[in-house]
């Protein structure tokens, strides 16, 4: 009896832990949110320095600076604005109030240590969101559910990461994984314009950390994204790759609107959840499933919280000089979200689930349960690609289908410092003969040229050829 009460103690200490670990990093993230507009004031601070340390005959040919820093203060202001809507607008999971000291618990020895990488393309800015009990359902009632948020579990992840994508910029930061339950505690749709809440100490400047810039490059990545999922500017890159996989899924269900119940698409790494958004327009039931807090933060309000079509003005370039054909290009305003997801016309079932793609879809509620599995831009985020095929196997029905797009910046492959840190990285080749041992036979193939939330006014654009495939699981796979 006494081992047995002995146990239970130290499963409440381990999930006291967890929890509070988890109530951190998410302080964290929110901090690196906050202190966006300071960490982007003394980017200018540092500009007008360099600018008064010059001659005075060479200041004279740039008489116009002190003017565009002023555009650029203001163009952060906008910015700022944004962002603070946004973390009003965000119901945080957890008790963000718990001011635990886990450090007295750290001979609790199964918390583990995850290094994550972000870079410029993919911008997976993670500090993620919990792993989750995300059953696929349809949403009942009237209301359209965009992202669903629940009650976070007590299991804990920590990682780094930078937020830019590409291969030569590591981070280590502390992340968590709760549970996000995405059958229940949906928020739906309501059109209502933020508010501020008294309750939302956590927003409180006062209380904010102090975080590494690193976390607010990462917030800055955030910003590319959305013009990438949810700008009129974003729409060439969208259609490099999103209009593909959508006229692909479309040839492939031609009579999706027959069924009374519709083809449940999956789209795992959904970032700021576009795609997943437009598959569900499709006439699917289509679910996005994202690791990162910081995008999760944003997609939801972006896809809960949007009244109109272009509601918000953002300033993405703002933060560096390089490669700007002129003042005017980078100071240039970019209007968000160019169309109202509530109403794009999505279809009942839609839903954003939060956590790790392998942990999540490893639940036995989830073998066999998807039509379609759409990856963009996200098989080269594993530390083992071999699992990432392995689950996607698992969900598919028989005879379903896997559209990929994306190339192989595998994610952690450099993560110097770090001996222990497992990274998988496949040839192509070898990517296509591993989802032959799972099941998966070849339908279509070819390679597509693309860019990642690039400038496109920028003198420097970085350019992916992307593998765009779409294989079938064959009925008997060869192994499960």
């Amino acid at each position: 009896m006494e081992v047995k009460e002995e146990e239970e103690d130290k499963l409440r200490r381990q999930r006291k832990l967890e929890e509070a670990l988890e109530a951190k990093s998410l302080r964290r993230i929110i901090s690196a949110y906050l202190n966006y507009p300071e960490a982007s004031e003394e980017d200018v601070r540092r500009w007008e320095r360099s600018y008064r340390k010059l001659p005075p005959a060479h200041k004279a040919l740039l008489s116009h600076y002190p003017i565009k820093f002023q555009g650029l203060r203001r163009c952060i202001s906008m910015n700022s604005y944004f962002i603070f809507n946004m973390l009003q607008a965000f119901e945080p999971p957890l008790d963000l109030s718990q001011d635990l000291d886990v450090c007295e618990d750290s001979n609790l020895d199964s918390t583990p240590n995850d290094y994550h990488i972000l870079d410029e393309r993919h911008d997976r800015s993670y500090q993620p969101v919990s792993t989750t009990d995300c059953k696929y359902q349809e949403t009942q009632g009237g209301s359209q559910d965009m992202s669903a948020t629940g009650v976070p579990s007590n299991e804990e992840l920590q990682g780094d990461d930078p937020c830019d994508h590409s291969p030569n910029h590591p981070a280590n930061t502390r992340i968590n994984k709760e549970t996000f339950n995405c059958d229940e505690h949906h928020r739906s749709h309501d059109g209502g314009k933020v508010s501020s809440s008294p309750s939302k100490d956590w927003l409180n400047p006062s209380l904010q950390a102090h975080v590494p810039l690193v976390d607010v490059d990462k917030v800055r990545c955030i910003i590319r994204n959305i013009v990438r999922d949810w700008a009129a500017e974003g729409q060439k890159e969208r259609d490099q790759c999103y209009k593909l996989i959508l006229e692909e899924l479309d040839s492939l269900f031609p009579d999706r609107q027959k069924k009374s119940t519709p083809y449940a698409c999956l789209v795992p790494g959904a970032g700021l959840g576009r795609l997943a958004l437009e598959i569900s327009c499709l006439g699917f039931i289509s679910q996005g499933n994202e690791f990162s807090y910081y995008m999760m933060i944003c997609s939801s309000f972006i896809l809960n919280h949007s009244q109109v079509a272009g509601e918000w003005t953002i300033y993405p370039w703002i933060h560096s000089n390089c490669n700007s054909l002129s003042d005017n290009d980078q100071l240039r305003p970019v209007s968000i979200p160019d169309i109202h997801p509530a109403s794009a016309g999505i279809t009942e079932g839609f839903s954003m689930c939060g956590g790790d793609f392998v942990e999540v879809y490893n639940d036995p509620s989830q073998l066999g349960m998807w039509d379609a599995v759409v990856t963009c831009f996200f098989i080269d985020t594993a530390h083992n690609v071999i699992e990432y095929i392995e689950t996607i196997s698992k969900v598919l029905k028989d005879g379903g289908v896997w559209i990929n797009f994306g190339p192989l910046l595998y994610h952690f492959a450099d993560m110097y410092g770090h001996e222990d840190e497992m990274s998988i990285e496949l040839s192509l080749e070898d990517v296509k003969r591993v989802a032959f041992h799972y099941g998966f036979e070849i339908e279509k193939e070819r390679t597509v040229e693309t860019t990642y939330t690039t400038n496109p006014r920028s003198m420097m654009q970085n350019r992916y050829y992307a593998a765009f495939w779409t294989m079938r699981k064959r009925s008997s796979p060869l192994t499960q």
